[in-house]
């Protein structure tokens, strides 16, 4: 049970909050990663059939997650930094420029980088890998 502190406390017609509980329902990495990882899937199939609109569009999202998780999961802050300034950065210009040999090489970067964030915090039982088939719920050619 969360013990409730005095403060503020958002009302709504269900039920009536204070801050501990809200701050309880920020989405922790286990929550997020699946939405980084769909769209990373994504945008890689996307950049390889010419979309570079659709790609730059699914690379986006990943960001925003991964700040997110920054901001809820302070212990992975350094690090999911360095991948935003890193591999991400690499790949948004790979995308920019819509460069498909660069493209490939940042995005394999990303994955060695992610996979080895996952060996130095002993989750190494979470090694990701590109799909072999491309999303069959969106069209990724131009």
């Amino acid at each position: 049970m969360i013990e409730e502190i005095p403060g503020p406390v958002g009302y709504t017609k269900h039920t009536d909050l204070s801050l501990d509980p809200i701050a309880e329902l920020q989405p922790g990495l286990g929550c997020i990663m699946p939405q980084v990882s769909e769209r990373y899937w994504i945008f890689y199939y996307a950049a390889k059939g010419g979309n570079w609109t659709l790609a730059t569009r699914q690379r986006s999202e990943p960001s925003g997650l991964l700040r997110l998780g920054a901001v809820t999961r302070p212990k992975y802050k350094d690090h999911l930094e360095a991948s935003l300034g890193g591999h991400v950065l690499a790949l948004t210009r790979a995308i920019k420029s819509e460069d498909w040999p660069a493209f490939e090489r940042a995005y394999q970067k990303g994955i060695d980088g992610s996979n080895a964030y996952h060996r130095d915090f002993d989750h190494a039982e979470i090694e990701w890998a590109l799909p072999l088939d491309p999303p069959k719920h969106l069209r990724l050619t131009p």
